[in-house]
């Protein structure tokens, strides 16, 4: 949970605190480069304190007096790093190359510098223009939008691009703790999925991009009538 916490340094040092004189910490938490660089700003949301480049995460805890031996670039939450910490005095488990190459790498890419989240910043706004006049086009067309999921990304990404049901008509979820409910701020109503079958949108948003496989494959019927699944993240992505 280190990218939930609002108070990152006593989080941090706590764990210095417990830590076993040759003991390891391993966190996990998404990855920034990855983030930025796939243009998933709907994973900036309110529960999220920070967000970290391994750069920045490194130097928190050498403050606190651990070192990062090691670190993995995992496919969870569409991409996110798996960093292992150490004691600094504990010279029993080297820094590996993997440290070396991440830092060198993301110094070269610029995360470093503000430019490059200030770049960032435009192609947000880029990205939320592109999806609204893909939305405003297509409802011109007559057709009708549906979407696939309630999580909270795509709550933000909804929100920030202004979308409701003036766009998409309803969501489902298989949860049946969010059916019969709708999305924050944007009030767009929440069902079961059989309601695709009833329904039977011209497309599907699918805003749990993260499982874009496995709704495909449990939506596959939409083909029947024509149906398209779209995702809308890092572009406007139509698909059979």
């Amino acid at each position: 949970v280190l990218a939930h916490v609002p108070d990152l340094n006593d989080f941090v040092a706590g764990m210095k605190i417990i830590l076993n004189p040759q003991g390891v910490v391993t966190i996990e938490f998404p990855n920034l480069a990855v983030l930025m660089r796939d243009r998933l700003y709907d994973m900036i949301y309110h529960e999220h304190f920070s967000y970290f480049s391994f750069i920045v995460v490194e130097k928190v805890f050498a403050a606190h007096g651990m070192t990062l031996f090691d670190v993995e670039e995992v496919s969870t939450h569409g991409g996110s790093l798996r960093i292992y910490a150490r004691h600094a005095e504990d010279d029993s488990k080297p820094v590996g190359k993997n440290v070396v190459q991440m830092r060198e790498r993301e110094e070269k890419a610029g995360y470093n510098s503000m430019d490059i989240y200030e770049d960032f910043s435009q192609k947000m706004m880029a990205s939320k223009r592109n999806i609204l006049e893909f939305m405003i086009n297509a409802k011109r067309q007559g057709k009708t939008i549906a979407a696939y999921g309630a999580p909270a990304k795509g709550n933000t990404l909804l929100n920030y691009c202004g979308i409701r049901t003036d766009m998409i008509d309803f969501t489902v979820d298989i949860s049946p703790h969010k059916q019969d409910q709708f999305l924050p701020g944007i009030h767009i109503p929440i069902y079961a999925p059989d309601r695709i079958k009833e329904e039977k949108p011209d497309y599907l948003i699918i805003l749990v991009w993260n499982l874009k496989n496995e709704v495909i494959r449990q939506m596959s019927y939409i083909s029947e009538w024509g149906g398209k699944f779209i995702t809308l993240l890092p572009d406007v992505q139509i698909s059979d």
